[in-house]
Formats: C-alpha cells, sequence, structure tokens
C-alpha cells in the first residue's frame, strides 16, 4: 500500500471512531428530542405513532411537573449564589492567610467531592433529624450548598495560583483600603474562576438526584419526579421539558461563545 493510501486508511478509521464516539454521547439525547415529538399515549411510550408537538401543550397543564421544575430552578440559583459567596472567601482567605490547621482544613475539602453521594446523603438526613430541621426546600439548599462549596474553592483557588499580590499593595499604596481594594482589584481578577465555580456548582445543584432523595421530604425536583416515571416510561412530557432545557443550554453556550470570539477579535 503506498504512503497515500494509509493516509487515507489512517484518515477514514479515525473518522470512523470519532463518528462512534459521538453517536454513543449524543445518540440518547437524540431519542429525548425524537420521543418528546412522539404521538404515542401507550406506556412505555416508545412505539412511534407519528409526529406532534401535543406533549409540548399538554407540559403546561401538567402542575406537578412545571412545580418540580420551578423548585428544582430556585434550589440551584439559591444554593449557587450562597455557595459562590462562600467558596470565594473561603478559597481567598486560605490563600491569603496562614493559619494553624490549614492543611487538615484543606484535605476536608475533598471529603464531599470523594466519597460516594449516597454516603453523603444518609449523613445529612442524620444531621438533619437530629437538629430537628424539618426535609424541605431548606434542607435541599444546605445540602446542595454542602456539597457544591468545595467546587467553588477549587476554581477560584485556581484562580489565584497566578495571583499577582503587587497589585493589591499598589492599590493600597494609592490610598484605597482593603474593602475597595478587594472589590475594585481582586474581584474583577477573580472572576473567571468565580464564574466557573459558580456555573459548576448550578450544574450540580440542578443534575442532583441521589443526594436529593434523602433530604427532599415532601418538595420534590425535577429529577426525582424523571425518577418516578422511569418504572413506567419516561412520559413524552417530560422528554418535551427536557428538550426545552437543552434548547436553552444549547443557546446560552452558543451567546457565551460568540461573545467570547468577539472579545477575542477586539
Amino acid at each position: 500500500m503506498s504512503r497515500q493510501g494509509k493516509r487515507k486508511t489512517k484518515k477514514g478509521i479515525g473518522i470512523a471512531f470519532c463518528t462512534c464516539v459521538y453517536l454513543f454521547l449524543f445518540l440518547p439525547i437524540l431519542v429525548i428530542v425524537v420521543n418528546s415529538f412522539n404521538a404515542t399515549t401507550s406506556k412505555p411510550y416508545l412505539t412511534w405513532k407519528g409526529f406532534t408537538f401535543d406533549w409540548y401543550v399538554r407540559l403546561f397543564d401538567n402542575g406537578a411537573l412545571l412545580s418540580s421544575f420551578g423548585n428544582t430552578i430556585i434550589i440551584a440559583v439559591v444554593s449557587t449564589l450562597l455557595a459562590t459567596m462562600i467558596g470565594t472567601l473561603g478559597a481567598f482567605g486560605m490563600y491569603k492567610y496562614k493559619f494553624k490547621g490549614k492543611g487538615v482544613i484543606d484535605g476536608l475539602l475533598y471529603i464531599p467531592v470523594v466519597i460516594p453521594e449516597i454516603v453523603l446523603g444518609i449523613s445529612l438526613l442524620s444531621l438533619f433529624t437530629n437538629v430537628n430541621i424539618p426535609r424541605g426546600m431548606l434542607t435541599l439548599i444546605l445540602a446542595h450548598v454542602t456539597f457544591s462549596v468545595p467546587f467553588v474553592i477549587f476554581n477560584v483557588r485556581a484562580r489565584l495560583s497566578g495571583y499577582d499580590n503587587s497589585i493589591e499593595e499598589a492599590s493600597m499604596d494609592l490610598g484605597a483600603n482593603r474593602v475597595i481594594t478587594f472589590f475594585e482589584i481582586t474581584l474583577p481578577v477573580l472572576a473567571p474562576g468565580i464564574a466557573g465555580g459558580a456555573l459548576l456548582a448550578f450544574t450540580l445543584s440542578i443534575d442532583d438526584v441521589i443526594i436529593s432523595y434523602f433530604v427532599n421530604g415532601q418538595t420534590k425536583t425535577y429529577p426525582l419526579k424523571v425518577m418516578e416515571s422511569i418504572k413506567s416510561g419516561v412520559a413524552p412530557d417530560v422528554n418535551a421539558l427536557s428538550t426545552l432545557i437543552l434548547l436553552g443550554t444549547i443557546a446560552l453556550v452558543v451567546l457565551t461563545q460568540s461573545d467570547f470570539l468577539k472579545k477575542k477579535k477586539a
């Protein structure tokens, strides 16, 4: 075989491999989108009965599903804000100051990350039960903050690894106090790390099932609501809402990337 023939063979194998990988990743998403337009009304909702938009219309009549999605958004937003504030201040404090036990605290940050979610869920359930906190929206928010804070700290601390302290000293030499220096100098430098940590915290919160299952009480989140329908097959209205979430995510990514490319060209 000639050298050109070998190159074509390698290129063909590479394309075939990439195609298989992308099919493995995106085929399940495609199935969800297709089934959201399926006209079937018989469980497990897998037999194709024709194309329809009925499930998108019926979605807005499904109060329980929309309520669970609303709960998910509220929990994700509140827990992300709290985790971002706590994580940012924690990362900055651990970077800025030296104190006894700093290494121990640093090591403890990895525990919520490395232990199985079911163990963390049981431990949080025991804690809330022992201190008589009723399970519901509050316990869900506290639980989501607990497992999100370490990820925010890791992201902000990664940003701090290349931080130049001299810019703070220059700011204070020009008359700014520590508070003004933090908000006007330090915070803008840390902004990419904070944003990355916040997005990660939001994604983890909106996607959580196991920990939420232990601490939810009567408050249903969207992932838990979907779990309830798995035994009889995922209903098309769930597929419809998932498709709308997917479209929203894609739109957000496109807007973010286009804004990034504009700034890069400028």
